[in-house]
């Protein structure tokens, strides 16, 4: 299928970018990678009059390292910011982001403004309380990833805003991550999939340990889970898996029963922490 009339925008730089849309309001979307967009648009789920292309607006292709944490501007894709390695579960993450030709064009950020439950990138983000910078032609504002994700394919981006950045802080020291998933193919969306940061204390201990669960909710589900304050090797993550299986309302579908989500989110729990806290030591 093809997508229905559109009228398209190539702006030059941000201000013209969000004069654009400023005038196009809700009839407008933001393109980017095109990876989510362009092919819901051909299936005709998406019928946006104005689309607006920001791949020319250079000052938005960015990857800024400081010591609080990582921004990632707008246009940068994927591959760019695995290379880099700017950030450990971030990587991590990225690793299992579809395949390398989508991981060429598709944008950070994009994917955290399409909100899908069931990707990678916005877990990454609620798990480290990252937030995401929004712009209009009259100022912007940083929205926390709490409340970033409002549904299903659903964020709290308005009508005549642009996504700009995407701002990931770093862990505590003494801290490890990791990200599990289970998927029918790799690059496949997954039918369950944890993230974990695990934080030791000084005498290498676990002081914190928490998840962001992604395929099991409408947003990605945040659990600070309990756990025993004993070296890493020795804790026993059982009641960790019970709070995150409590925590999380799966839906059945043709791939999976939310039963079958529901027990495989705990296993990826618990594996997720293991390495975490082996990670962290």
């Amino acid at each position: 299928m093809k997508p229905p009339p559109f009228e398209y925008h190539a702006p030059r730089d941000l201000g013209e970018a969000l004069d654009v849309l400023a005038g196009a309001g809700a009839r407008g979307k933001v393109l980017a990678g095109g990876q989510s967009l362009i092919p819901i648009m051909n299936m005709r789920l998406a019928s946006p009059e104005h689309l607006v292309d920001i791949n020319r607006l250079h000052e938005l292709d960015t990857v800024e390292e400081t010591a609080g944490g990582v921004r990632v501007g707008a246009l940068a894709r994927h591959s760019r910011v695995e290379r880099l390695r700017a950030h450990p579960l971030l990587g991590q993450a990225l690793r299992l982001v579809a395949h390398p030709v989508i991981r060429n064009r598709g944008t950070v950020v994009g994917s955290l403004v399409h909100a899908d439950p069931a990707a990678e990138l916005p877990a990454v983000l609620a798990v480290l309380d990252g937030s995401v910078r929004l712009a209009t032609a009259g100022g912007t504002r940083d929205v926390a990833a709490r409340d970033f994700f409002t549904g299903p394919l659903e964020s709290a981006v308005q009508a005549g805003e642009l996504a700009v950045s995407a701002y990931f802080p770093n862990t505590r020291p003494r801290s490890g991550t990791a990200f599990r998933e289970v998927a029918r193919r790799h690059g496949d969306y997954a039918l369950a999939g944890v993230c974990a940061v695990v934080t030791l204390d000084e005498d290498l201990r676990v002081e914190r340990a928490r998840v962001a669960c992604i395929g099991v909710g409408a947003v990605p589900v945040v659990v600070d889970v309990p756990c025993e304050r004993r070296p890493a090797a020795t804790v026993g993550w059982d009641e960790a898996v019970r709070a995150v299986r409590e925590a999380t309302d799966p839906e059945g579908d043709i791939h999976a029963s939310a039963a079958y989500r529901r027990h495989l989110v705990g296993v990826l729990a618990e594996q997720a922490l293991k390495e975490a806290a082996r990670a962290a030591v």
